[in-house]
């Protein structure tokens, strides 16, 4: 919308000069929450962070992330990316049995990224670049709604099979938003199929009316009358 900057976010394949540039090219209205490798400039930089730099790390409820901590990186790790870009560095434990990499340092698991927003605290920067995870959920819902296999021979019909998928995935990003409530909102494919896409259900005409009638003991019915209710109060788009 004109007047409110946009939020790119990426995870750290699009830690690149040239994308960064892109991003802040003078003109765009944009604000950007960018993955970045840990080279080994980064990685150096991290070991000279002195103890007080560092802040926890904080949840979404605004509690202390357990064995997290969020610092600023300057200096010459920012040397020929934009002006204005801000990079921070997350430290955490690993979680039990998980191997560390070589990028990790001091038995933490480091992350990175870069942002050109100023005036937020690194803690609510880095909670903010976390959420990006929404769209691996996108991602891990279009796997189980049928993009996981390409299911026919020819590339044609696969290409007609893509675009079903795609429809479903609309369908069931604004179902959401204008029919459930509650925690059904946050239900995955997997879920919804089987509490609410695979009710029984009879469709009986009668008196030139077409009636559903759903199950009395699904547990999950009054979810559905009450989806349907709601569609029926929006405003008609046509």
């Amino acid at each position: 919308r004109r007047g409110r900057q946009t939020l790119i976010r990426t995870d750290s394949g699009g830690g690149t000069h040239e994308f960064v540039a892109w991003l802040a090219k003078p003109g765009r209205w944009l604000s950007y929450s960018v993955g970045m490798t840990i080279t080994d400039a980064i990685h150096a930089a991290v070991l000279r962070i002195p103890a007080t730099a560092w802040t926890v790390a904080v949840e979404p409820g605004g509690e202390i992330r357990d064995g997290a901590w969020v610092a600023e990186l300057d200096g010459d790790c920012l040397k020929g990316w934009p002006a204005g870009m801000r990079l921070i560095v997350r430290k955490e434990r690993p979680h039990p049995g998980a191997q560390l990499r070589f990028t990790d340092a001091d038995g933490m698991r480091l992350t990175c990224f870069a942002t050109n927003t100023k005036d937020m605290p690194i803690g609510a920067l880095e909670l903010r670049h976390r959420q990006r995870a929404r769209a691996e959920d996108r991602i891990r819902a279009a796997r189980a709604t049928g993009l996981r296999n390409l299911p026919l021979h020819d590339a044609a019909q696969n290409q007609i099979w893509l675009e079903i998928v795609q429809i479903a995935l609309d369908l069931l990003a604004w179902m959401p938003m204008l029919a459930l409530t509650g925690p059904a909102r946050l239900w995955e494919p997997r879920r919804l199929r089987l509490r609410l896409f695979s009710t029984a259900a009879q469709l009986v005409t009668t008196g030139r009316r077409r009636i559903l009638r759903l199950a009395r003991h699904w547990p999950w019915t009054h979810l559905i009358t009450d989806a349907l209710a709601r569609l029926d109060t929006l405003p008609n788009p046509g």
